[in-house]
């Protein structure tokens, strides 16, 4: 019987891409989606949403209605997990991200929410619903900083390398003068 993909065959490769190259990869899922599963917890226990998204480097970005179970999830525990995938046609196309951090919530007039608010495109959204393009939205803004990323993609075997690689934020803060490093640079478990 044919094969379709023999690389998929076999164990799977350990080598780890350079960081350079994971995070244009994973830059690259980012941009080419825009949905994704955000994950909080509760006193009912977990909720998983999806959420419409936009991205600014390695942080993602949404609004919600400030009552919504997500946000008093948020607001109790800023903990989160948002999980990024492409359509799935099969085994080669695999492709996705796990990305933990901790849920910020922005107002306007919040030193980053100026940062932040230009590269959340709520035009479109306006234009779906038929309103006026002269007065932004005046809710808040979540934003994730990635502290954490799991990225898989499994046609990177074809290439030598593991299908699931781990990025850090912490990697980039440690190259960082020690006393201008932040506490983040410390952590070390690779959950």
């Amino acid at each position: 019987m044919p094969v379709t993909n023999p690389w998929l065959a076999g164990p799977s490769p350990t080598a780890r891409l350079d960081r350079d190259r994971l995070q244009e990869r994973i830059l690259n899922l980012l941009s080419s989606q825009n949905m994704c599963v955000l994950a909080t917890a509760g006193p009912d226990g977990p909720l998983a949403t999806p959420v419409r998204y936009f991205h600014l480097d390695f942080t993602l970005m949404f609004t919600a209605v400030a009552a919504s179970p997500k946000m008093r999830n948020i607001a109790a525990d800023p903990r989160v997990s948002i999980g990024v995938f492409a359509p799935l046609v099969g085994q080669a196309s695999s492709r996705g991200a796990q990305i933990f951090g901790r849920a910020r919530v922005l107002h306007p007039g919040h030193p980053d929410f100026d940062h932040h608010w230009p590269a959340y495109r709520w035009q479109s959204d306006h234009v779906k619903r038929s309103r006026p393009l002269d007065e932004p939205p005046t809710g808040p803004l979540v934003v994730v900083p990635a502290e954490r990323i799991v990225y898989t993609e499994h046609w990177l075997r074809r290439e030598g390398y593991a299908p699931r690689q781990f990025w850090r934020a912490a990697e980039a803060a440690s190259e960082q003068a020690p006393e201008t490093a932040p506490p983040l640079a410390r952590m070390t478990d690779e959950r």
